[in-house]
């Protein structure tokens, strides 16, 4: 059985640089998931009904993070300077 996630839902492909675009993106994710999911409950495959219900919360969760409105006018990320290193005590 092939365990690969949908390619608009593959978590090892980069976000695009546009929040705007991000945002659309992991949208699109938990839309194919959406109907993957339902077409998996149809023709009741449990096992990757399941790994696809971990990937949904996954990309719902990315999805609520991105839709957040930021509190500065860039946008942080791993590797950018105002990123965090470590945890603030």
């Amino acid at each position: 059985m092939n365990a690969r996630p949908l390619p608009s839902a593959d978590p090892s492909r980069p976000l695009p640089s546009a929040p705007g675009a991000r945002l659309d993106q992991a949208r699109a994710a938990v839309a194919a998931l959406e109907g993957e999911q339902r077409r998996l409950e149809r023709i009741g495959f449990e096992t990757p009904l399941a790994r696809c219900h971990r990937q949904l919360r996954y990309w719902r969760f990315v999805s609520g993070l991105l839709a957040l409105p930021r509190e500065s006018g860039t946008a942080s990320a791993p590797g950018d300077p105002s990123w965090p290193a470590a945890p603030r005590p």
